[in-house]
């Protein structure tokens, strides 16, 4: 049996905020040192955030990036993730992750800012709700469906399979998806966007080869 959502966290995902992610690395800057770093971000209306995810900016529409290089723009290099959705698996079956309810609050955490709701308890149905309505906005940005859809733990600690939907640009693998909340929470996933250099692995293995499409996912999704 999957694992309950004991809490949803969401903010949803829209063409205009997909379209502003996936320009980041066409975006200039002037320079990389903090004070013109700070300026670029609150010029798009962005906040640096630290408390749900360190080392992270707070969209003008409400959701987390996250980013490798030292800039959120203009860093083709980069690989960058946007979350749109939190959410708290706990396992009844797991002694230690069924005693873990502090989890369960953190989510709370992020749903207090403007633009997010949270669902306590919550389902896995409706937390494929979330990544569906997000690939509908990728696609709506994108003008064409995802390239292929695969239901996987990829890239997950805990917690139910969930479809992660596939998108290669010219430069870029589009990718939403669970993935695990590598940050202080451990056992926390993400439901987000991520775009990463598509030469970390270009091709697409076969449909059939599940091990090889979970290694594929990771390599584009995870830290």
């Amino acid at each position: 049996m999957p694992a309950p959502v004991h809490a949803l966290a969401q903010c949803s995902l829209s063409p205009a905020a997909v379209a502003e992610f996936l320009a980041l690395p066409r975006q200039p800057v002037s320079g990389e040192e903090f004070d013109v770093l700070d300026a670029a971000v609150r010029a798009r209306g962005w906040s640096r955030e630290h408390d749900c995810l360190t080392d992270a900016y707070r969209t003008g529409f409400g959701h987390l990036l996250c980013t490798e290089g030292n800039s959120p723009s203009a860093d083709p290099a980069a690989r960058r993730f946007l979350a749109f959705g939190e959410l708290c698996p706990l396992d009844p079956d797991d002694e230690d992750l069924a005693n873990l309810s502090w989890l369960g609050e953190l989510v709370d955490d992020w749903g207090r800012a403007p633009g997010w709701t949270v669902r306590r308890p919550s389902t896995v149905e409706a937390c494929v709700e979330v990544l569906d309505r997000a690939a509908d906005a990728v696609t709506a940005h994108l003008g064409s469906p995802a390239e292929r859809t695969v239901t996987s733990d990829a890239a997950v600690v805990t917690g139910p399979a969930m479809p992660h939907r596939i998108w290669r640009t010219d430069t870029e693998a589009v990718i939403v998806g669970p993935h695990a909340d590598n940050g202080p929470y451990g056992y926390l996933t993400h439901l987000q966007l991520a775009a990463s250099p598509l030469g970390l692995a270009p091709e697409l293995p076969p449909a059939d080869d599940t091990a090889a499409l979970d290694r594929w996912i990771e390599t584009h999704v995870d830290w």
